[in-house]
């Protein structure tokens, strides 16, 4: 940590196009020690199945997402050995037990599952309510749940809402399209919820309008991204609160890749934004920095209605970074993840903090190493943040290992970081997979919930199938796992 409030740390590149999975769980004892609690498998392990891409927690309860999962079944529990519907995608829910047992509680399909959906492209749960986006879903509905057998829209995208009864059991709660659904708009690409609110990426959605509740009926601008604001009423029924733009849309800004919710603050990520304003509020028509990426910052007020509160950049604004490819939010505090910040992919995590006026101010910068591509995710729960970075080269296993070992190239690393008293933040564990592996991509996706971390490695290589299964067999390349640490 120098006098500059930059951390340096190590993180490394891999191939995209070999990617196996895997999800890990991380445990903290009083002491701000982080343990591994479990090691996590599908219950039907296969090759490129990319088993923690997506993850998501919510007190004992975990959700995995494997977007290319290929089983045909529909709805919950169906059956996993039928492969027919390839890239149709799954979801995975555990619990944890009194005695801090992992075990999976159930296995969630879509309810009108088709080949390539990638349904489980993103998961949110809260408390006994889970989303899950299929953004290359293909119905042309529109609103809630209506007719889904029309696949006229080519990669429109649906999110699926699930809810858990008194007995553990879930049951497809709502099936959601846009209001303005259309071909490639790919609706579910982000989720994000809290209690009796969802929000919806669609990066691929293409009005020209700006700001909030505009008019849907263009196609002007390709790519520009949106967001939509639903929310559930005392009967169980959703509608659509708010369509949500970027005040300064663009074509392929892509708006929306990215969506954080806590209360009524929404901030949502269009990593391919231009402007090559810097810090908080400055010119959003200055297109000179190609794909430096942005974040905006949306209120609600007590009649529901939203509006935005600050349009951030990084204070060192440059192109191609990225600023928005993950965003996370707790309360009065913001982290967003650059992860191709300084020209060579080391990737950065910027945090900033809302005061009683509204007002946001940069507080903190990390950094990572050329090519790991730190920042790349992101989780925030009180005043810990996780920050993931998969190309991370570290032979080391487990917590607070040499991360000056580059025996394992492209294994990811996860990083977790707090404030002082004072607020000055500092990291707090350097953490690894308890079976490292080149290629893992350990910390492509980070789940955080009080004092449990969640960490998706979405290359891990193992066929073990369950809960702490053998993490030394590597015959089912780019199947995944998940880790969780407490």
């Amino acid at each position: 940590w120098d006098v500059n409030g930059e951390w340096n740390v190590t993180v490394s590149a891999n191939d995209l196009g070999n990617m196996n999975g895997a999800a890990y769980v991380f445990k903290r004892d009083l002491v701000e020690n982080w343990v591994q609690d479990a090691y996590l498998k599908a219950s039907k392990t296969y090759i490129c199945y990319f088993f923690g891409w997506a993850v998501s927690l919510s007190g004992d309860t975990l959700v995995v997402g494997t977007y290319l999962e290929d089983s045909a079944a529909t709805g919950i529990g169906g059956d996993q050995d039928d492969d027919s519907a390839p890239a149709s995608g799954a979801a995975y829910v555990f619990t944890r037990d009194g005695a801090g047992v992992w075990s999976q509680q159930a296995y969630i399909k879509a309810s009108n599952t088709n080949s390539a959906d990638r349904f489980g492209h993103s998961v949110a749960i809260s408390g006994d309510t889970l989303a899950v986006g299929a953004p290359l879903e293909d119905s042309s509905a529109t609103g809630i749940g209506y007719e889904q057998s029309d696949n006229s829209a080519d990669r429109s995208g649906a999110v699926y809402v699930f809810t858990r009864d008194e007995s553990g059991t879930w049951s497809q709660q709502a099936y959601m399209k846009s209001s303005n659904s259309e071909a490639r708009d790919q609706f579910g690409w982000s989720v994000a919820l809290e209690g009796d609110t969802l929000v919806v990426g669609a990066d691929g959605e293409g009005s020209s309008m700006g700001g909030i509740n505009g008019a849907q009926d263009n196609n002007d601008l390709d790519r520009a991204g949106a967001a939509y604001v639903f929310t559930r009423n005392f009967a169980g029924f959703w509608s659509q609160q708010a369509y949500v733009k970027a005040s300064n849309p663009g074509s392929v800004d892509q708006f929306g890749w990215s969506v954080a919710l806590s209360g009524d603050t929404l901030a949502v990520g269009a990593l391919y934004e231009d402007s090559a304003a810097t810090g908080i509020d400055g010119d959003e028509d200055d297109n000179g920095a190609v794909a430096s990426g942005a974040t905006y910052v949306f209120t609600r007020d007590v009649h529901g209605v939203w509006s935005q509160q600050a349009y951030i950049k990084a204070f060192n604004t440059e192109a191609f970074a990225r600023f928005g490819q993950s965003v996370a939010l707790s309360g009065d505090t913001l982290a967003v993840g650059a992860l191709n910040e300084s020209d060579q992919s080391h990737g950065s995590a910027y945090v900033f903090t809302r005061d009683g006026a509204g007002i946001w101010t940069e507080r903190a910068y990390f950094k990572g190493e050329a090519g790991d591509h730190f920042g790349s995710s992101l989780a925030l729960s009180g005043d810990t943040l996780a920050v993931g970075a998969f190309f991370e080269d570290g032979g080391a296993t487990g917590i607070g290992g040499d991360p000056g070992d580059k025996s394992a190239f492209g294994s990811g690393a996860v990083y977790v970081f707090t404030p002082d008293f004072g607020g000055a933040w500092s990291q707090q564990a350097y953490v690894k997979a308890s079976n490292t592996g080149s290629g893992d991509q350990f910390g492509w996706s980070v789940a955080l919930d009080g004092d449990t971390l969640a960490v998706g490695a979405i290359r891990e290589e193992s066929a073990a199938t369950g809960v702490s299964g053998d993490q030394d067999d590597n015959s089912a390349d780019r199947a995944g796992a998940v880790y969780v640490f407490e």
